[in-house]
């Protein structure tokens, strides 16, 4: 049964596109904060970011017109001028992904990647385990140790990344007036006036 919408409000988000990014998030921080220490819990939730990236690869070409990446692909300079906009507080509001918004759905993405990439790598030559074992038996130790190294470089990144994500998303709420944390949640922005 759909609700109507307040007159004010237009839906944005919608339901796959919002699971996916609550779900992503989620399976970043169980990633991160797990480590080597409960390897199985790692793995799974890396396991489950290669299966979001993929959906969201999918998702990017074939969902809704906000969740499309030729909505929100800027060339750079546009998101350079956004960002010096932003600064001064005078960046323009966008219904879907800003110029700074759709760059770092990209940088996240490409991040996560070579994440996951590095991580597979490092799995394979340290565990003999998961889908590049057979290729990685019998590498030397050092190549484990630098496919590790790479591996924690790039899940620094991505959370360094995550971190300028949410300073973005508190500026921008506070520029335009709104709470893009609950649109996230139920899909739905202010109308454009």
């Amino acid at each position: 049964m759909n609700t109507p919408l307040p007159d004010n409000e237009i839906k944005v988000w919608d339901l796959p596109t919002r699971v996916f990014h609550w779900t992503l998030a989620g399976s970043f921080m169980i990633a991160y904060l797990t480590e080597d220490d409960f390897i199985a819990l790692h793995t799974l939730a890396g396991y489950t970011i290669i299966g979001l990236i993929l959906f969201r690869l999918v998702w990017g070409i074939v969902g809704p017109r906000h969740a499309r990446f030729s909505d929100f692909a800027h060339p750079p300079g546009s998101v350079l001028a956004y960002l010096k906009q932003v600064i001064r507080f005078r960046a323009a509001r966008y219904l879907g992904h800003n110029p700074a918004g759709g760059a770092m759905v990209f940088a996240l993405l490409i991040a996560l990647t070579l994440t996951i990439v590095s991580g597979l790598v490092t799995y394979g030559a340290e565990q003999a385990a998961g889908p590049l074992a057979t290729l990685m038996s019998g590498v030397p130790d050092a190549i484990g140790k630098a496919a590790e190294e790479v591996h924690e470089f790039f899940a620094n990144l991505t959370l360094l990344l995550v971190l300028f994500h949410l300073a973005g998303v508190l500026l921008a709420s506070l520029q335009h007036g709104e709470n893009l944390v609950r649109a996230m949640i139920n899909g739905r922005k202010q109308a454009p006036h």
